[in-house]
């Protein structure tokens, strides 16, 4: 059960930072630090964030408070990436965080308690706060790009109005086993 919990919190995590960086993809390099207004959050300024929060969360999971004395939360809020290349060094650097303290989890340590502002928590439930927490940014991310792309966004998932018709290839070949992020388009 153990096992399989991680596993599937895996697959679910990589499905998101992958519709992250779907995203990313249609978009030119001005794009993502467009703002809708000054107080709302560009897709460099949510990415940073995320950044923040995960490299708080992740790095010593096991052995130290999930809210670190070196986060910086309000300035990732502010405009501090510059270009294309720190923002995806910030996406990259912050998932690796997320990916290696996951990898450390394990049968002998599944029972230890997470702190996150010196609130106890379970590993579990430690997890499942960052898995709904980072899908909430992600789809701003999505949202943001929408907005910017117009027309010419490519859907993620299922085109608008194409829904019966993947239904009906997806019933077509039978029940097989699978994972949610099979819908997510290549």
């Amino acid at each position: 059960m153990k096992a399989e919990y991680l596993n599937s919190v895996k697959k679910q995590f990589e499905y998101y930072k992958s519709v992250g960086e779907k995203t990313f993809d249609q978009l030119q390099e001005k794009d993502l630090f467009w703002q809708f207004n000054e107080d709302s959050n560009s897709i460099a300024i949510i990415v940073n964030h995320l950044w923040g929060n995960m490299k708080s969360r992740w790095t010593g999971f096991l052995t130290s408070d999930g809210e670190k004395e070196w986060r910086k939360r309000d300035l990732e809020f502010e405009v501090v990436l510059k270009t294309k290349d720190e923002l995806i060094e910030k996406w990259n650097d912050g998932w690796k965080c997320l990916f290696d303290a996951l990898d450390s989890v394990n049968e002998d340590n599944f029972e230890t308690k997470i702190y996150i502002r010196n609130q106890e928590h379970s590993i579990m439930d430690a997890i499942n706060r960052q898995l709904t927490h980072y899908p909430y940014h992600i789809g701003q991310i999505v949202y943001v790009g929408k907005m910017v792309k117009k027309n010419e966004w490519n859907s993620l998932t299922i085109p608008k109005g194409k829904s019966n018709e993947f239904n009906k290839e997806k019933f077509s070949k039978g029940k097989h086993k699978g994972h949610f992020s099979d819908d997510l388009k290549n």
